[in-house]
């Protein structure tokens, strides 16, 4: 199954719309304006919340939560690396390979994909498109996504603003 996440642009908070291979809306996100530490509300097409992507803010490295139902079911970790960014999804088991920094990944369960992402260039916006094998898999995947956009959207802002000193 293939869905599409576009950010909407002009925009004073994360917001963030999810459509499937027909164009239909499959999930919208929302950020909070102000948190500490970013958070991401997942609704689904009927405006109903299924889930929370909350950041830690007390860690070492960049480390998000995902709350699906009111339930934690896992955490994305960045790992401390020197050369490639490396992520983690604890509770699940899951490595994410590939090249994080262009938004062309894998996210594996050992030899087993869970889903491909590739960012669409030539779009107003970021947009990626993701592939996905299993759709129990679907709302989780997303959010690792999120999880790994918002890390690297911080350490561009953080990158822009030490450039500019």
């Amino acid at each position: 199954m293939k869905l599409y996440i576009k950010q909407k642009v002009l925009s004073f908070r994360d917001q963030f719309t999810v459509k499937d291979g027909n164009g239909r809306t499959r999930y919208t996100v929302k950020g909070e304006l102000i948190s500490l530490g970013k958070r991401l509300h997942i609704y689904d097409a009927q405006g109903q919340e299924i889930a929370l992507l909350k950041q830690k803010i007390i860690s070492f490295m960049p480390r998000f939560i995902v709350n699906v139902r009111g339930e934690d079911c896992a955490q994305i970790v960045k790992k401390f690396t020197l050369f490639r960014p490396q992520y983690h999804v604890d509770g699940l088991d899951w490595t994410i390979d590939g090249r994080i920094m262009e938004h062309d990944y894998t996210i594996r369960k050992g030899h087993h994909t869970i889903a491909q992402i590739h960012k669409v260039w030539m779009s107003w916006g970021d947009s990626y498109e993701m592939e996905i094998d299993d759709s129990a898999d679907e709302l989780t995947a997303v959010a690792v996504v999120l999880a790994i956009d918002a890390v690297l959207a911080s350490e561009d802002e953080a990158a822009s603003a030490s450039a500019s000193n």
